[in-house]
């Protein structure tokens, strides 16, 4: 698995040369606004909501003594909790409503490598959205019950290290899978695409791992995240998609 990973990550050196040759970004002007809005309206509400959960985890501690500090404490975990949970519905919302966009950028690369398409699944765009709501539907559910406690866990000063990681880990693993799933939409049925990138996880971790950590370059970030991880994603996942065949 560590060498998909480091194979998932490696991807990324190419992509932004492919994009240019093949004429990609014109595809990406939609989810680039579908995206940048996306951040707008988390940010916003992160905003907005950053004191109520402040004061609601206030109400745990019901000593006068240390009511402080731990108002501060409830401070910066509030805010973990907003930035954690934030980039978890930012990515899923971002990419189920990109995915008819994003299958054209697939297509091409795929095109591209193999010198044709080989599409098993012919599907509409409406086809294409509702695969990409249902797929992130279900990773958002199971990401967000895996998060929930391993950010309690973090509270632990000797386990905030390696809860870190996971975190990171798991984060990237659900990127990379709706990355992966743009190309497996035209081979693989639903359930038949869950099982290949549990299959190849180590190539959605890479992807993730540097989709997650793009998402923190202020601006930019936000802006090249998709164009580049799908083209990632894309050519790493046909690779795989034809030594399985």
């Amino acid at each position: 698995m560590v060498k998909n990973i480091f194979k998932g990550i490696k991807a990324y050196a190419s992509a932004l040369g492919l994009i240019g040759n093949l004429g990609l970004w014109k595809y990406f002007a939609v989810p680039v606004l579908i995206s940048l809005f996306t951040a707008i309206l988390i940010g916003l509400s992160a905003w907005g909501w950053s004191g109520d959960i402040a004061n609601a985890i206030d109400l745990l501690w019901v000593w006068e003594w240390g009511a402080s500090w731990f108002h501060n404490f409830a401070e910066l975990l509030g805010g973990v909790l907003i930035i954690a949970l934030g980039l978890i519905v930012y990515k899923h919302i971002v990419m189920a409503l990109s995915a008819p966009f994003m299958s054209p950028v697939s297509a091409a690369i795929e095109h591209h490598f193999l010198g044709t398409l080989h599409s098993h699944r012919d599907t509409s765009n409406i086809a294409q959205l509702w695969r990409g709501i249902r797929v992130n539907v279900r990773n958002l559910i199971l990401e967000v019950c895996i998060t929930i406690p391993l950010l309690v866990l973090s509270l632990v000063p000797v386990l905030n290290f390696i809860t870190a990681i996971l975190l990171l880990l798991v984060q990237a693993y659900f990127a990379g899978f709706g990355n992966m799933d743009y190309t497996l939409e035209r081979h693989y049925g639903y359930k038949e695409s869950v099982q290949f990138v549990k299959e190849h996880k180590g190539v959605a971790i890479g992807n993730g791992i540097i989709f997650t950590l793009m998402l923190f370059i202020p601006f930019i970030g936000i802006l090249v995240v998709l164009p580049l991880s799908v083209t990632a994603a894309t050519s790493q996942t046909i690779r795989f998609i034809e030594n399985k065949k």
